[in-house]
């Protein structure tokens, strides 16, 4: 039995779902993969056009009219590549990496609600592929299998800057991904379902950015990490790793990568607007017109949303430098799993008070916001001590021995060790030449 959301709504009914004849199945998934990659196509394009403007330059204007065909370009050039395979790969594996990362990306759209039911060709159906009981735990799922691609691209490479950075997306995804499930167990809480279909239904009132800030807050810096994007985009950093996990490839099989990547992009995109922006249902004061919500309108706010989320992925990496690799763990172990875990028992509280047959329409954004409020406090706050001038060291910390060639190469001195005065050069007299 599913607990009540806050607000008003029905059990979840998906006996809609699963009863559409073959030809209409084909058409929802021939549907949904043109849309996929037409916003692909439209988002590679769209990106470096807005990062050109952000940096004050034109961008690509010379493919097509204002070069709009320049993602289409870019594709052919990518197809017409030479395919080289170096020597000492473990070949069945390195050719199967790109297929295991991209296929996952598509698959995870099948649950995502593009609207209400409509009529195709005569026949009432939902908007939406399929629906499951646990649809965000397949999604969940299913990205996550998307990673092994990353991870065993790196390691069939037999080189060791793509290793290094297939290591650093397991520990990216391992770290990212407890506090994306985090956020979702909140949604969970207040829908009282897992399927897509019914947390868009609950809320038909109320959007759970208002009632969730703080989920909404972790999955968006979640979703960022769980792409691979910027500032985050430390497993193919090419600062320190030249490519990083796709060094090696070369022709489609680079191509599928950058396909899966935005792919992803656009998924977890669309599953943050269908947990947290209320999925299809109109935004205010649309939502005030009787039709927004019917017929084949609802598309349009869907993807409408999705783009802003699009635009967001673009303008971090046109803003932000990447973090180094110690303070992006940091943050996702020392930061965000500990306030999604504290905000799961705060939203389980107010759920409870809830049932209990009390009315916490006015405190549930409240503690939402509060909370919010009170991570960013203790953020700036942490972020104010660091800034602070060191003290004099501790002279029993200063007395430990740290020889920094012990490995046969120089190594910085980690925090608390201090190197001895030996090792550091005496200052060279200034001599004063007359002349």
């Amino acid at each position: 039995m599913s607990l009540p959301a806050i607000g008003p709504h029905e059990t979840v009914d998906l006996s809609a779902f699963g009863r559409d004849p073959l030809w209409l199945i084909l058409l929802k998934a021939v549907a949904v993969f043109a849309f996929l990659v037409l916003t692909v196509l439209s988002a590679i394009l769209i990106e470096r056009k807005v990062m050109a403007r952000m940096q004050h330059r034109y961008g690509p204007n010379r493919l097509g009219p204002f070069g709009i065909l320049q993602s289409l370009a870019d594709g052919i050039k990518l197809a017409l590549k030479e395919g080289i395979t170096p020597n000492g790969v473990d070949k069945p594996v390195y050719l199967l990496a790109p297929i295991i990362a991209t296929i996952p990306a598509f698959l995870a759209f099948a649950v995502i609600p593009f609207g209400p039911e409509v009529s195709i060709l005569g026949t009432r159906t939902p908007l939406q592929l399929t629906d499951l009981p646990v649809a965000v735990l397949y999604i969940l799922a299913v990205t996550s299998i998307g990673v092994y691609g990353i991870v065993l691209a790196g390691w069939s490479s037999g080189s060791t800057y793509p290793l290094l950075g297939g290591l650093r997306s397991t520990a990216q995804v391992i770290s990212y991904e407890v506090a994306m499930g985090l956020s979702f167990a909140a949604v969970f809480l207040y829908a009282g379902t897992m399927a897509t279909s019914g947390i868009v239904a609950a809320q038909d009132g109320t959007w759970y950015i208002f009632l969730l800030l703080p989920s909404f807050a972790v999955y968006v810096i979640s979703m960022v990490g769980e792409t691979n994007r910027a500032p985050f985009d430390l497993p193919e950093a090419e600062g320190e790793l030249v490519g990083g996990f796709h060094t090696e490839y070369s022709s489609l099989k680079f191509a599928m990568f950058m396909l899966a990547e935005y792919v992803n992009m656009t998924t977890v995109s669309a599953l943050a607007t269908t947990l947290f922006l209320g999925g299809w249902h109109a935004p205010w004061p649309l939502n005030l017109w009787d039709g927004a919500n019917s017929g084949w309108w609802p598309v349009v706010w869907f993807v409408a949303k999705v783009w802003v989320f699009l635009f967001g992925f673009i303008w971090l990496r046109t803003t932000l430098p990447r973090l180094r690799y110690d303070q992006f763990m940091r943050f996702g172990w020392q930061l965000l799993i500990p306030s999604a875990l504290v905000w799961v028992l705060v939203a389980g509280g107010v759920q409870a008070w809830a049932l209990e047959g009390n009315d916490v329409t006015v405190l549930a954004p409240v503690v939402s916001v509060v909370f919010t409020l009170g991570v960013i406090g203790v953020l700036a706050l942490r972020h104010r001590r660091q800034q602070e001038p060191p003290g004099p060291p501790d002279p029993q910390t200063y007395s430990l021995p740290f020889d920094p060639m012990a490995g046969g190469f120089p190594v910085p001195p980690l925090p608390g060790q201090y190197l001895p005065e030996s090792a550091h050069p005496a200052p060279k007299s200034q001599e004063v030449s007359h002349g």
